[in-house]
C-alpha cells in the first residue's frame, strides 16, 4: 500500500506535457507514458513503458523535465515498478448495450468534449469506443463567458468542476451532418444523437431528424441543470409524467434505441427511471451533473448555480446507479453510467453496480483523449489478474453485496491495528480520534500511538487519516456487553 502510494504521489506531480521532453530526451521506452499510466492507476501499463529504458535514457529525461519546481523522479518510479508480466492471456472489453455491439465500454459524454467532427473523429481515432454527441436542439443557444470554475485537490488536479455550458451552439442541419459523416467514416464505431426538444413535436422531429442521418441510438437530454430557458432540462427531468410522455413519443417515431438522460437533481432516481423504462426506453444514462455552487469564479461578473462535476460527484452517481440496479421492476434495465470516471478503477466500480457502458467528460477535459489508453489498457489488466476473459462477466457483480442499514451487523466490532514498521509516528490517528472519534488513542513521548481497547468502538477514523496506510483492521469480535 505504502510503495503503491509513493508511486501514484509522485507520478501525479507530473504534468502530463504535450510532447513531452522527457520521452524526446530518452532513446528507447517512453517514460511520459509512463507516469501517465501511473497518474490513471495503470501500474502494470507503466511497467511496459519503462522497461526499454537505460539508466542513461532515464537520466537524460529527468533532465529535460521542465516541471516548475522540481524534476518527476523517473528513475526511482522507473526503479519501484514490477517486472513486466505478460501472463494473463488478452481480455475482452467488447460489449452489448442496448442491443449495439460495442468494442469497449468507455464513450465520450454529451458535452464540450464533442462538439464537431474533428473532435469526435480524433477521439475514435484514439481508441474510444463510441460517443454521445453534444446536445442538439432547434433553440438558439448563447453560452457565456466564462463558464467553468474548478476546485482543485493538493496537486492541482480538479477534485470538482463547475460548468455553465448548455447545448450545441451549432444549426442543427450542421449537427446531423457532422452525424452523418462520423457512421460514414467510422461505421463499426457507436454513434448516438442527443437531442432536446421544449415540446412533443421538437422531439420527435428531432429524433426522426437524427435517425436519418444514421445514427445508432438517441439519448434524450433530460437532465442539463442551467438551461437558460424554461421547461427544458432538468425542468424536465424531475417530472416522471412528463419523461413518461416524451420517452413514448420519440419511442413511436423511430426504430432505434432510445435512451432517456436522468438527472440527479431529485430525491430518488427510481421513480423517474421506472417512468421512462415503462414508456419503451432501452437503457437509462446517469448522472447528469449536480447543481451547485462555487464562490470562487464568476461567470460573466455574477454568481449562478450551475453543474458539477468531476471526481467529487463519483459517489453521488453510483449511489443512484445502484438504486436503478438493485430495483426489481427494472431487473433489465441497461445503464450507461456517468459521473467523475477518471481511471479505469472508477470505470471498474460503475460496471460491478451493473452498468454495460461508461461515459466519460471531465477527466477527458483536463486530460484529452489519450486517457482512454489507460482506462482500456488498466481494465484488462485487471481482468487477465482476475482471471475474467470478458468485461460481461463483471456487470453488477457487486449489486447484490450492497444491503440495507437495518441488515448491517451491529453485534461484533473489528479494532485497528498499528503496523509499527509502517508508522511514522505523525500522530494524524492520535488527533482525529481525540477530537472527531473516542479518545481511544494515546499518543506520548515515544511517538507512538496506542489504541485504547476500553474506549476503541472500532470506527476506523484513524485508518482512514493515517498518511502512509500503517493502520489496518483485526478480526472481528463480539463487543463488549
Amino acid at each position: 500500500m505504502q510503495k503503491r502510494l509513493h508511486l501514484q504521489e509522485e507520478a501525479a506531480r507530473c504534468l502530463l506535457c504535450a510532447d513531452a521532453p522527457c520521452t524526446a530526451a530518452c532513446r528507447a521506452g517512453d517514460p511520459a507514458r509512463g507516469v501517465r499510466a501511473l497518474r490513471f492507476d495503470n501500474t502494470a501499463g507503466a511497467a511496459k513503458w519503462f522497461a526499454p529504458c537505460s539508466e542513461a535514457d532515464l537520466a537524460a529525461a529527468e533532465a529535460a523535465c521542465i516541471h516548475y519546481d522540481r524534476p518527476v523522479r523517473l528513475r526511482e518510479l522507473a526503479a519501484s515498478l514490477p517486472a513486466v508480466d505478460g501472463a494473463g492471456g488478452n481480455p475482452s472489453l467488447e460489449i452489448d448495450f442496448c442491443g449495439l455491439h460495442c468494442e469497449n465500454p468507455f464513450f465520450l459524454a454529451s458535452s464540450a468534449v464533442c462538439t464537431n467532427y474533428e473532435m469526435v473523429s480524433a477521439a475514435l481515432e484514439a481508441g474510444w469506443a463510441g460517443v454521445f454527441y453534444k446536445t442538439i436542439c432547434l433553440q438558439e443557444i448563447k453560452e457565456v463567458s466564462p463558464r467553468f470554475d474548478a476546485l482543485y485537490d493538493e496537486k492541482r488536479g480538479f477534485a470538482g468542476f463547475r460548468n455553465m455550458e448548455q447545448l450545441s451552439e451549432n444549426p442543427p442541419e450542421t449537427d446531423f451532418e457532422i452525424l452523418r459523416r462520423l457512421k460514414r467514416n467510422y461505421p463499426t464505431k457507436i454513434i448516438v444523437a442527443s437531442i432536446m426538444g421544449s415540446r412533443e413535436e421538437e422531439w420527435i422531429d428531432l429524433a426522426k431528424r437524427a435517425e436519418a442521418a444514421g445514427v445508432d441510438a438517441v439519448e434524450l437530454n433530460f437532465s442539463c441543470p442551467q438551461m437558460r430557458l424554461a421547461g427544458m432540462g432538468s425542468d424536465v427531468g424531475q417530472s416522471a409524467e412528463m419523461v413518461s410522455f416524451y420517452t413514448a413519443y420519440v419511442k413511436d417515431a423511430v426504430s432505434i434505441p432510445v435512451i432517456p438522460k436522468m438527472t440527479p437533481n431529485v430525491a430518488s432516481i427510481t421513480k423517474v427511471a421506472m417512468a421512462s423504462y415503462f414508456s419503451g426506453a432501452a437503457g437509462i444514462s446517469a448522472i447528469n451533473t449536480i447543481k451547485s455552487v462555487t464562490l470562487g469564479g464568476e461567470v460573466s461578473g455574477k454568481r449562478v448555480i450551475s453543474g458539477y462535476s468531476g471526481r467529487a460527484v463519483k459517489p453521488i452517481a453510483l449511489r443512484f446507479i445502484l438504486e436503478m440496479a438493485k430495483n426489481p421492476v427494472m431487473k433489465n434495465l441497461q445503464i450507461s453510467g456517468i459521473g467523475g470516471i477518471e481511471t479505469w478503477r472508477d470505470g471498474l466500480e460503475f460496471i460491478q453496480l451493473g452498468c454495460r457502458n461508461l461515459q466519460v467528460c471531465t477527466a477527458v477535459m483536463q486530460y484529452g483523449y489519450r486517457i482512454i489508453d489507460d482506462l482500456t489498457d488498466g481494465l484488462r489488466n485487471y481482468m487477465a489478474e482476475q482471471g475474467v476473459s470478458c468485461v460481461e462477466d463483471l456487470v453488477g457483480t457487486l449489486v447484490d453485496s450492497f444491503v440495507r442499514p437495518a441488515d448491517l451487523d451491529r453485534d461484533t466490532m473489528a479494532f485497528p491495528t498499528v503496523d509499527r514498521e509502517k508508522c511514522i509516528g505523525c500522530g494524524r490517528c492520535y488527533i482525529s480520534c481525540r477530537d472527531g472519534g473516542h479518545q481511544a488513542i494515546t499518543f506520548g513521548a515515544d511517538r507512538q500511538p496506542k489504541v485504547v481497547g476500553t474506549k476503541c468502538v472500532g470506527c476506523h477514523l484513524c485508518l482512514l487519516v493515517c498518511p502512509t496506510g500503517a493502520i489496518g483492521t483485526a478480526r472481528r469480535i463480539p463487543k463488549r456487553t
